[in-house]
């Protein structure tokens, strides 16, 4: 269960810089957009952002004197210059003025989502740290924390949202290799074109814009440890390749021919059946009993009750941005009776509309909005219960049915209003930073903005 890296996008072409967010959303990661340094600088007023990748020449303020603002106040924030191809000058003289690294154009879209995924971060696992409280999570953790101990490859099982890589984290951080690398590689979020440059590595002109050779994600981990997240999702072809290097124990990298010598333990996360995926062909078995040395499973949320409410609280913590936020009885209740097919990652989701919603430092059971009782849409996420009751029962019989029928309170359609106005304001205008703010969809928010501007709301603009 973790969040993405958040890449900050400072670029003044506007075509670029949508190319530059399609790309980098494409590998799993999250953007936030600016069209100059006075821009981006707004955003990082308002907003979380794990790395900054910035243009050199734009209007207003270039890339040198924003990364000389950033680093004057965050200097440990990772930040990338883009620059024209033969600028090296400039390059050297980015790094000595503190930049983390360079981008030389014209550069393909592995060299761009290798970088995000050195130096971005995985903050959210971390935080969360492992909660068991429920006796079956608790035999897990004994498990895990005895075969920590050891190099044993493990194989962590469960669905979506149970927290795998929280449970590897956990496995990392009791073991001998807690004060070496942890380093997390998504096999379902990276295209598989540039999934075996990242995790192998690869050395200079091996791709287009490959200015410098580069350590995979096998180097990156030696003497520590290497997640491979969604082993289940990696290509057949990937996987023999992968499974040399587990039986080896050294790696190349593309374009070279070097063997490198590895010490890495590895774990590996799945929300399949991988004995039903070597059945049907679609995962090699010599690869599942080379990863299956000890297997681990995470229960669902639903079959560890005890862990609902501890787990939620923390996250209440993490989203109430300092107001002191609890729940009230009846909504512990709520939680802890709820199904949770999308499991913390579920959680999550609800307890942040609930901060969103809270009124003075309680948590009701009237602000918890749970994902089967919010329609296809979205669109009443700040509906009351009776009126969200009363909307999926005639949707039922007309999915045409006008929204005006079912008319918010007007305490709850103006505080929703507000709610709407302040998002957009926080982040510039921005709708979908504000729809992520908010945890609606965009398609919700800009339904929500459409009913507002018939009413005559006067909405923020884009910065």
């Amino acid at each position: 269960m973790s969040n993405p890296t958040r890449v900050l996008v400072v670029e003044d072409d506007e075509t670029l810089r949508e190319a530059l967010c399609d790309t980098i959303q494409y590998g799993g990661y999250q953007t936030i957009a600016a069209c100059n340094g006075i821009e981006a600088l707004k955003r990082l007023e308002t907003e979380q952002v794990d790395l900054i990748i910035s243009d050199v020449q734009m209007d207003e303020m270039d890339g040198h004197t924003l990364l000389r603002e950033v680093k004057s106040t965050r200097n440990e924030l990772p930040f990338v210059l883009v620059t024209a191809h033969g600028s090296i000058e400039n390059a050297v003289k980015a790094m000595r003025e503190g930049a983390t690294d360079y981008l030389l154009k014209p550069f393909e879209a592995e060299v761009l989502l290798e970088m995000v995924s050195r130096l971005g971060v995985s903050h959210h696992s971390r935080d969360m740290g492992m909660i068991a409280q429920d006796p079956k999570m608790v035999q897990v953790c004994d498990l895990a924390r005895r075969v920590s101990s050891t190099n044993a490859t493990v194989l962590i099982s469960g669905e979506s949202g149970t927290g795998k890589e929280v449970m590897a984290r956990y496995i990392h951080e009791n073991s001998g290799r807690k004060d070496k690398s942890f380093v997390a590689l998504n096999c379902a979020a990276i295209p598989e074109t540039m999934l075996e440059s990242m995790l192998f590595g690869y050395e200079k002109g091996a791709y287009t814009g490959a200015y410098q050779s580069r350590a995979g994600k096998f180097e990156q981990a030696n003497g520590g440890t290497l997640l491979l997240d969604e082993i289940s999702e990696m290509d057949l072809a990937l996987q023999a390749k992968l499974l040399r290097v587990l039986q080896e124990k050294e790696v190349e990298r593309l374009g070279g021919n070097t063997v490198i010598p590895l010490d890495v333990r590895v774990l590996a996360t799945t929300n399949r059946n991988l004995r039903e995926e070597v059945a049907s062909g679609r995962f090699r078995e010599d690869l599942y009993y080379r990863l299956n040395v000890f297997p681990i499973h995470l229960p669902p949320l639903r079959a560890r009750p005890d862990d609902i409410v501890p787990i939620a609280s923390k996250l209440l913590q993490r989203h109430a941005n300092d107001r002191g936020l609890h729940f009230t009885a009846a909504a512990e209740t709520a939680l802890s009776s709820h199904n949770w097919n999308g499991n913390v990652r579920e959680l999550e989701n609800c307890i942040q509309r609930a901060a969103i919603l809270a009124i003075g430092d309680e948590v009701g059971a009237d602000a918890l909005f749970f994902e089967d009782s919010l329609g296809l849409d979205d669109t009443s996420v700040f509906d009351s219960t009776q009126n969200r009751a009363e909307k999926n029962t005639e949707e039922s019989v007309n999915s045409e049915v006008s929204d005006k029928k079912q008319p918010l309170g007007g305490d709850l359609k103006a505080r929703e209003k507000q709610l709407i106005v302040d998002a957009l304001k926080a982040v510039n205008g921005c709708r979908k930073d504000a729809a992520e703010r908010l945890g609606i969809s965009p398609r919700t928010l800009r339904y929500k903005l459409a009913r507002l501007k018939e009413q005559g709301v006067a909405i923020p603009a884009t910065g």
